[in-house]
């Protein structure tokens, strides 16, 4: 695993203290701690990337309504215990635990990881929103890796979940902003609607084989099938569709 480097000009807290701390950036793009927290700079601009559960989008989605197809996709009413495979920012493994279900996020770059361990701290600071990020339990490292060790010793998910990284259309200045800081940091995919690596491929075999139910892969409304295999089903919204897979037979 690649060292992690913090730039701080303060004492890092216990769950970042394993990182490397630097006093000026040596890289383009890098991490950043103060007493707001973690977040994600670039050298040159002026706004950060940090994971926020607490306002923006996510509470939003949080107070005025937010993730139903993402729900239905995975029948939330049925309480499945999921596995977001992808992790990233975070904000799908949050609006998951938003509907009472027990979350397992997985992310593999440590820069990330870092970010997300922030995040949920400062979320369990919360007294709106600490009950939802303790359903929230984080694993570092890769997805097709470690679900299966895990599923051997907890039990199988009934779900798991997949959001392959693709560029993000959006307009608005922010998304590109955050989304250009994100592919510096873990790399750019190189085309919105395909473009799936032997990663891809490895994480959807292992996502099948430990799901009790069934996979769920977020894709952009237009985009081609995961690994070009035909969903069961789908849920389509605006710009964004939801494929549900089934797990292979045992």
């Amino acid at each position: 695993m690649n060292t992690l480097s913090i730039v701080s000009q303060i004492p890092l807290p216990d769950y970042l203290a394993h990182a490397n701390v630097l006093r000026q950036p040596e890289t383009d793009v890098y991490l950043r701690y103060d007493e707001r927290g973690l977040c994600l700079c670039k050298q040159g601009e002026k706004g950060v990337v940090q994971v926020d559960f607490a306002s923006g989008a996510a509470q939003y989605r949080r107070t005025k309504g937010g993730g139903e197809l993402i729900a239905k996709a995975v029948q939330h009413t049925a309480r499945p215990v999921v596995w977001d495979a992808t992790g990233g920012l975070g904000r799908d493994s949050f609006v998951l635990a938003s509907l009472n279900l027990a979350v397992h996020t997985f992310e593999q770059h440590p820069a990330v990881f870092a970010l997300l361990q922030d995040g949920l701290h400062r979320a369990a600071q919360s007294p709106e929103i600490a009950t939802i990020a303790a359903r929230i339990t984080l694993h570092q490292g890769n997805a097709a890796e470690l679900m299966p060790a895990l599923a051997a010793q907890t039990g199988q998910p009934d779900v798991v979940y997949l959001d392959p990284m693709y560029p993000e259309r959006q307009k608005s200045a922010a998304v590109k902003k955050e989304m250009a800081y994100f592919h510096a940091l873990i790399g750019q995919p190189e085309n919105e609607f395909s473009a799936f690596s032997a990663n891809d491929a490895a994480l959807f075999q292992a996502a099948r084989a430990v799901a009790q139910k069934r996979i769920v892969v977020k894709r952009p409304r237009l985009g081609e099938f995961l690994c070009g295999e035909k969903p069961a089903y789908q849920y389509e919204g605006k710009s964004t569709r939801f494929d549900v897979y089934l797990p292979k037979a045992a």
